[in-house]
């Protein structure tokens, strides 16, 4: 099927140039209206969206890519969709969900039948293969999440450096000299964007402030509770003060759990800071300070983007990122003595 990359090329103009003389949203000279109505007609490009586009209606349907996999964090992932969700209903559009695990295959069908508006990209991988669709798209499309090929896209995200350097900051300031990271499982790593930032920022950080670091995964916690265990005992044997912690709930549970069991106080022996959580650190048994990742301000900014985008208006491309806010709950405290 052709795209409209395609037709750019065949009219000499860029993909931009192209939606625009499709959509009319932006003045294009006759000449080059021409030419590109020109590439359409000999390339057969998409007959429908093209149709669509030359009358200038809208769905008032956005699309959600949101794959879910069985190893999928059905919680997190949940909170998000329903956020997206929410957010769109305020501003009179429907959700088309594309849940297939294979998320390009959806996406590609979508981006090329004109049946949406905008489509917003969730559970956004390193090396996202949605990133060359969008780019070959005129459908407006916002990225919940950085991929590391990042340019001419559109991005919302937490500012996970700047949430990973408060907390270290939070840390050093009371006084303690070693902090260790406990983050998500190994796929977590290797399939999401944020959780290695917040580790780079973290062991960044913690060397600029002249502290020591030691970075975990905390493995398949659901069905093996013992790599958080073991983490959590040898933190404590090299003596680790801080933590900070980038998991989900049922990790904190665990680490909270075995300090108690090594007859360790938070705060009094060890402090925790929570970064990125979507869950409420304050309904644990011992509350947590925490940077929390709050799916409604990514959720409604993406919208509201996607929302100038559809009516012509301008978006910078690169990262919209939302400013940290630390939420304290008493479980930082000054190093214990030696």
């Amino acid at each position: 099927m052709v795209k409209i990359d395609e037709v750019a090329r065949a009219a000499g103009v860029s993909i931009s140039t192209v939606s625009y003389a499709l959509s009319g949203k932006r003045p294009v000279s006759a000449e080059t209206r021409r030419r590109i109505q020109a590439a359409v007609h000999e390339l057969g490009y998409s007959p429908n969206a093209g149709a669509r586009m030359l009358a200038g209606s809208q769905t008032n349907i956005f699309a959600l890519s949101e794959p879910l996999r069985a190893d999928s964090h059905a919680p997190s992932h949940m909170s998000f969709m329903h956020a997206m969700t929410v957010a769109a209903r305020r501003k009179e559009y429907d959700m088309l969900l594309l849940t297939d695990e294979d998320a390009s295959a959806g996406m590609k069908r979508v981006a090329q039948s004109g049946l949406v508006d905008a489509i917003l990209v969730l559970d956004v991988a390193p090396d996202d293969a949605r990133v060359e669709i969008a780019r070959a798209s005129a459908t407006p499309t916002i990225f919940v999440g950085i991929p590391n090929d990042h340019e001419g896209l559109v991005c919302v995200d937490l500012d996970f450096e700047h949430a990973t350097v408060e907390a270290v900051d939070r840390l050093a300031d009371a006084g303690h000299r070693a902090v260790g990271l406990i983050g998500g499982s190994e796929r977590a790593y290797e399939k999401s964007n944020f959780p290695s930032r917040v580790r780079a920022a973290l062991s960044e950080r913690a060397t600029e402030r002249g502290m020591s670091a030691v970075s975990v995964a905390s493995g398949p916690v659901v069905t093996d509770r013992s790599q958080v265990r073991r983490s959590v005992r040898r933190f404590v044997e090299n003596g680790v003060t801080g933590i900070v912690l980038h998991a989900p709930e049922e990790v904190l549970q665990v680490v909270l759990v075995e300090l108690a069991a090594l007859g360790k106080s938070v705060p009094g022996d060890v402090s925790i800071v929570s970064v990125g959580s979507s869950f409420d650190t304050d309904a644990q048994p011992t509350p947590i300070d925490s940077i929390p990742l709050v799916p409604q301000s990514s959720c409604e900014l993406a919208v509201d983007l996607a929302i100038e985008l559809i009516a012509g208006r301008p978006v910078a491309s690169g990262l919209h990122l939302i400013a940290p806010t630390y939420l304290e709950r008493g479980s930082v405290a000054p190093v214990p003595s030696a």
